[in-house]
Formats: C-alpha cells, sequence, structure tokens
C-alpha cells in the first residue's frame, strides 16, 4: 500500500535495460492518472536521499501488484532501493541544458560552458536515450569545431574521477581508432613497453562498431572490473594494467555515449577525439600514440581523412596538456587470424608466447607501435625502439611481464570454446585480392561477438594468398544455431566478403 498519492513500493521487474532508466506504471495506477504520465514521459524518482530521472513504460494492470511502481535493474541500482522500499515519484524537472542542445542543431556554436553542463547532465542519467542520440547526431558530420571539440573532451574529463601517479611524472598510453578487424595490439604493447619500465596504466573501452574492443578480449582472459583503489594496486606492483574504463568513475559520460554510439553504429570525428582523449586524461596519461589505420572497407578510408584526423589528435591532446604522436597504419585487409574475443586472445597469447603459428602481421604492428612509444619515452629513434619491442618479444619478458599483470588482476582464464562452428570455403580458385573489413566485422557481430566472449570467426587466408575452390576461407564461430544461420545468410548477400581474381 502507498502512503500518499505520490508513493509507491519498489517491484523488482528483472528486466536488464543496460544503461537506460526505465520505471513501468499500471496503466490504472493512481499517481499515474493523477500526475498524467503517460508512456514514454520522463519522470523523476527519489529514495533514500538519491533523485533520478527515468523513461516510463505503462504496463497491463495484471503485470505489476497495486500500490507498486517497476523499476529496471539499472534504476534500481542508481537508486540503491530493494523490493518493496518506498519511492515518490514526481514529474521529472526540466533539463535546461536541453536548450542548448536545440541550439547546435540550428547551427549555434557551444562554448566551454555550454559543453560542461551537456556532459554534466548526460552523466547524471538526466538525458533519455532519443536525447542522447539528438547531442551524438548533431555532433557527427564535422559539426564540432576544434574549440568545441576540446570542450567537450575537457567536460568529459571533470565530470568523472581522475587518476594521478605521485612520484611518476610520464605515463604513456596507446590507442588504435579501430575499423580493422583483429588488429588487438593493445594487449601486445603493454606487456612490451611496461616490461622495459614505462608505466602504462591502460584502461580501454568495449567494442562500438567492431566485434570485440581490448577490455572485451581482455575478459576472455582476466578480470578487467577493476576499481581505482585496484587500478592503483595493480599498477603499483606491474607497472601497469588492462582493465576497462566503463568500471570505474573515468569520463563517465563517455560510457554512456559510446553505449547509444553502438546502437546507432555513429562514431563522428569529435565525438571519437573527445572519448578518447578525455579516458586518457582522466587515467593520468602524458604520452600517447595514436594507430590510425587507412584502407577502403577500414573505418578510415583515405590519408586525406587519416591527416585530418592526426592533426585532431594532437592538438586536442597538447589542449588538454598531452603529447599525442599518430602513426597512420596499413588497414586494408584483417590483422591475425581471430576475430571476436577469444578467437583475439588466442593470438595475443600465440604472440607474446613465441608459437610458431603466430600471426606474424599482428606481432609486427605491436612491434611497430610499441618501438613508437620507446622513440616517444627516451628518443632513441623508431628502428632501435623497434629492435627494443622485438628482443623483449623473443626472451619472454613481455610474456612474463603479461602473466605478471593478469595474475595482480586476478589471475589468467582459461579459454572457452564456441558451441556452434560452420566452415566457410571458396567458392572459385584464385588469389584472394581484397577482404571487405567491414562486412567481415558485421557478420561476426552477427553470429554473437562480442557479447558472447567465444563467438566470431577464425581466418583460414588473407589478403595476396592463392585459394583453390573449396578451401577454407573461415570458420564461424558462434554460441547458437540462430545467430549462426543469420551470420551466414548476411554472409551471402550483396557483394562478396573475399574478392578472389579467378585463375585463367
Amino acid at each position: 500500500m502507498t502512503t500518499s498519492a505520490s508513493k509507491l513500493r519498489v517491484f523488482r521487474m528483472g528486466i536488464d535495460t543496460h544503461q537506460e532508466l526505465v520505471i513501468y506504471m499500471r496503466h490504472d495506477c493512481d499517481v499515474c492518472l493523477s500526475e498524467g504520465f503517460v508512456a514514454s514521459s520522463r519522470v523523476g524518482i527519489s529514495a533514500l536521499g538519491r533523485s533520478t530521472i527515468a523513461t516510463l513504460n505503462v504496463t497491463s494492470d495484471r503485470l505489476i501488484p497495486e500500490g507498486y511502481a517497476g523499476l529496471s535493474d539499472s534504476a534500481m541500482e542508481r537508486l540503491g532501493v530493494s523490493h518493496s522500499d518506498l519511492i515518490s515519484i514526481h514529474h521529472a524537472p526540466y533539463v535546461e541544458s536541453l536548450s542548448l542542445v536545440r541550439r547546435k542543431v540550428f547551427g549555434h556554436r557551444l562554448d566551454p560552458g555550454d559543453m560542461v553542463r551537456i556532459v554534466s547532465d548526460i552523466s547524471a542519467h538526466n538525458y533519455s536515450d532519443v536525447e542522447i542520440a539528438c547531442f551524438l547526431s548533431v555532433c557527427a558530420g564535422g559539426r564540432l569545431d576544434f574549440d568545441e571539440i576540446v570542450a567537450l573532451t575537457r567536460a568529459m574529463v571533470d565530470c568523472g574521477e581522475q587518476l594521478e601517479w605521485p612520484g611518476t611524472d610520464r605515463v604513456f598510453d596507446k590507442h588504435c581508432v579501430g575499423g580493422l578487424p583483429g588488429n588487438r595490439t593493445t594487449p601486445l604493447v603493454v606487456s612490451i613497453v611496461s616490461s622495459a619500465g614505462l608505466v602504462m596504466p591502460k584502461t580501454s573501452s568495449r567494442a562500438i562498431t567492431s566485434p570485440a574492443g581490448t577490455a572485451d578480449t581482455m575478459e576472455a582472459l582476466t578480470n578487467v572490473r577493476l576499481g581505482l583503489n585496484e587500478i592503483r594496486r595493480v599498477v603499483r606492483e606491474t607497472g601497469a594494467c588492462l582493465a576497462w574504463g566503463g568500471a570505474m568513475n573515468l569520463s563517465p559520460a563517455d560510457d554512456l555515449l559510446i553505449r547509444i554510439e553502438r546502437a546507432l553504429d555513429l562514431d563522428g570525428d569529435g565525438q571519437l577525439v573527445a572519448s578518447v582523449l578525455s579516458k586518457k586524461v582522466a587515467a593520468g596519461s602524458t604520452h600517447a600514440v595514436i594507430d590510425i589505420p587507412v584502407g577502403d572497407t577500414a573505418k578510415v578510408r583515405t590519408l586525406a581523412d587519416a591527416e585530418r584526423l592526426s592533426s585532431l589528435f594532437q592538438n586536442v591532446g597538447a589542449a588538454c596538456g598531452m603529447h599525442v604522436r599518430c602513426i597512420v597504419t596499413d588497414g586494408k585487409k584483417p590483422v591475425g587470424a581471430g576475430i571476436g574475443p577469444t578467437e583475439e586472445a588466442r593470438d595475443i597469447l600465440a604472440v607474446l608466447q613465441g608459437e610458431s603459428g603466430a600471426p606474424g602481421d599482428l606481432r609486427a604492428r605491436a612491434v611497430l607501435l610499441a618501438g613508437h612509444l620507446f622513440d616517444l619515452a627516451d628518443g632513441l629513434g623508431v628502428d632501435a625502439g623497434m629492435n627494443k619491442a622485438d628482443r623483449l618479444l623473443q626472451d619472454g619478458s613481455a610474456w612474463e611481464q603479461f602473466r605478471r599483470i593478469t595474475m595482480a588482476q586476478g589471475g589468467l582464464k582459461t579459454l572457452g570454446q564456441a558451441r556452434f562452428r560452420h566452415t566457410v570455403r571458396a567458392s572459385d580458385s584464385g588469389e584472394v585480392q581484397s577482404i571487405d573489413n567491414r562486412r567481415l566485422a558485421r557478420v561476426a557481430k552477427l553470429a554473437g561477438a562480442p557479447a558472447s566472449l567465444t563467438a566470431g570467426l577464425r581466418l583460414h587466408v588473407n589478403v595476396g594468398d592463392t585459394v583453390t575452390a573449396g578451401q577454407p576461407l573461415y570458420e564461424l564461430l558462434s554460441d547458437s544455431p540462430g545467430q549462426r544461420d543469420y551470420a551466414l545468410a548476411f554472409s551471402q548477400m550483396g557483394s562478396p566478403i573475399f574478392n578472389i581474381q579467378k585463375e585463367p
């Protein structure tokens, strides 16, 4: 029973809406009727000294008991309430920063104060998913100028926690802008450079538009959900970490934005730069190398686009007090053999352990990026830095360091196996002229990656290889027959993913 017209008891719905806060109310609920709430209304909720805003879903009278309001898992967690706790329900306060988003829609610039207000409200869950999508859309397509990108970056840093490393004046980092399946160099680079004494507290995001992010891949190998104190402990013990940035409060608005970007399949340049650099500044990094793969089916398609993005990263980084070096790399073909969290983890272990069948292209890219970090640190030259990285892989130092990091984070896991496997074969004989990176990544995502850690695919050939009709091109891996069949159906639609020049 309620104690007043604006109060209801919590009903645990058991519905995972991820980071979206949702409240469920009966269509005949006295509060719903008296306040004039309708489906999709933004509703204010208060309990136990906390307040938040949630989106209303209206249900039948049989789903929720009379006198109760259902809450999604994320709403219950944010309010800190349990089943049957009393909550106060009211009209959501007007979110004034939304007027600034509307101004941007009509072409007006956002100054630093505007960005702070918008990002603060997003971090406080005051925006609905639709409103976040509006903000992201109006910032995409080159609609943010340089000053706006700097302001967005700083606002995203200021809305969360920031790590400091007393006694360490240089902290290193690395990032890839993505778009290249299998390019999982970060765990290798972190292991190489930190084995030589560079401090590298790496916090990574989950995938936005790819079949795996570094955090997804590392989750197949070890615990990545580390709090700030755990991060400090691991770095104190090993000089590095490989953690998921979303498990802590570093640039929290970024995690909310990434969730909507993933749904929109949208990753604008301004938002990309602010997202990457805000996490690095918040993590206390002072020096960073950014990998920008360029290819016809990569995220960055032309050298001109790469140069423009490089300039943004370097200049925004400088404005935020960071030394940023961008490396333009070959993005014409997938890297390694595994695509998807577990399969990429297999490649990482193979390179670190020096296995004879380890993917040479993945190893070479990691050595290149580590070489640039060594040069950025000590000015010894990129070639000398690459030689140093190569030695640290060969003598086992990088593998030993990776083991130290994973043990400090909770131990090294045994990799799982997908339940369903299907081999896709070549229909013609000839040379593989090109591979559509975007469509190949899409196949791995439809198979279930990265939500399913073992889903994805394993390549048997790459660009430049000669194949015969019937030879395996790749093995599709999934944990459900429905996802397997869905991915296979997509792979057979449209132009071929593997462009094979037929033999005369």
